[in-house]
């Protein structure tokens, strides 16, 4: 029996969430936003997405209310894409699903760290600080370089990102 394009015939919040985020590259287009990126090219280089698959998770992610596009500072005839409330709220879960994949299916060191920036407490499984008993807000969550890390990448948004910083904040490349 052939699968169905969505989950339409499912009474489930999880079938509702994946019928946003449920495609290969989603999260990873989520990630990065929550990273910092915002430009379509620095989402295109550093995720190393077909254009094509990358436009459509753009606008359905907007659609969805996860993303907001925006005309870019730098260049108003360019737009960037900026992660709303909704977005953010998917913060807990990335954090927990990539602590998943690295404690089940990754033989390297972590590429990262999260740490509460107010107190520099490495944040646990879905983003709370063991330290001050809160769920830090994605705004407060420093990402800090770690040892899986390449220290010379070739792209300009891998390099960017090798410094330490906090979520949301954008992303500075070369010039658009």
């Amino acid at each position: 029996m052939a699968l169905g394009k969505d989950y339409a015939a499912q009474e489930c919040s999880i079938a509702r969430a994946l019928e946003v985020v449920g495609e290969r590259w989603t999260l990873l287009v989520v990630r990065d936003a929550l990273y910092g990126v915002r430009r379509y090219n620095d989402f295109l280089v550093h995720l190393g997405i077909p254009r094509a698959v990358l436009a459509s998770r753009l606008q359905s992610l907007t659609a969805a209310g996860v993303l907001e596009k925006r005309p870019c500072a730098q260049a108003p005839s360019r737009h960037e894409y900026v992660v709303t409330e909704r977005g953010r709220a998917l913060w807990p879960t990335l954090r927990a699903l990539g602590t998943w994949g690295r404690d089940n299916f990754s033989e390297t060191k972590p590429p990262r760290y999260f740490r509460h920036a107010e107190c520099g407490t490495e944040l646990g499984l879905v983003g709370e600080c063991p330290a001050c008993g809160i769920l830090v807000p994605v705004e407060d969550v420093e990402m800090v370089p770690g040892p899986g890390l390449d220290p010379d990448p070739s792209d300009p948004v891998s390099r960017a990102l090798l410094a330490p910083r906090r979520l949301l904040t954008a992303v500075e490349t070369d010039p658009v």
